[in-house]
């Protein structure tokens, strides 16, 4: 009897992005994008940032509790969004567009990280989250929590030892990691859109 996807987080990933991607692509004005697909599917991301451990701490997005809350009483991403421009908070700490760009930031890494570990040879992450790391969270960050994230990257676990976590093997695991980096794309985009479409920036 084989493992079910719900001891391997990586699996239930990329089913999830999978999932979100159908309704990223669809052309306006197709369906809009669920509060709670969407936060459902961050959710089994953040599990992975607890498997990289200390050094990801930062990034084990609290924000994705606050988008579940959101769920409960808003249905679609845009209303979200909307809703949050009615009341004047979109840039203030806390409100629900704030964190969904944290999150988003959180998919963007682990694209970034996951097309690394695919194109670096030996058994060392550190390269692959370093780069992950300086380009989508560090331009954000104020220098005490890019020093402890440097820190952290020693404490990393070794990629066999990551890959032990995810009950996954070295082509199991490359299969997984593909499928999210292309689901992925399209989800950042359509999260993106969100922003520039209203004019909202996204660099703050």
């Amino acid at each position: 009897m084989g493992s079910s996807d719900g001891d391997k987080p990586l699996r239930r990933i990329a089913a999830s992005f999978e999932e979100l991607e159908v309704v990223a692509k669809q052309q306006a004005p197709g369906p809009a994008m669920e509060v709670g697909s969407f936060a459902r599917a961050c959710s089994n991301v953040s599990v992975l940032f607890g498997c990289l451990g200390i050094a990801f701490k930062f990034a084990e997005m609290d924000y994705v509790d606050d988008l579940l809350e959101a769920s409960k009483s808003i249905s679609k991403l845009p209303e979200m969004v909307e809703l949050d421009i009615q009341k004047g908070t979109v840039r203030q700490a806390g409100s629900h567009t704030r964190n969904m760009l944290r999150v988003k930031r959180g998919i963007d890494m682990v694209k970034i990280l996951f097309e690394q570990i695919l194109v670096t040879e030996g058994n060392s992450l550190r390269d692959a989250a370093s780069k992950a790391y300086a380009q989508v969270f560090a331009p954000h960050h104020g220098w005490a929590i890019r020093k402890a994230v440097a820190a952290g990257m020693y404490a990393l676990p070794s990629k066999s030892q990551l890959l032990k976590k995810l009950n996954e093997d070295e082509n199991s695991a490359k299969v997984q990691m593909q499928t999210f980096i292309r689901a992925s794309g399209p989800v950042i985009l359509y999260v993106e859109d969100l922003f520039t479409s209203r004019n909202l920036g996204m660099d703050w």
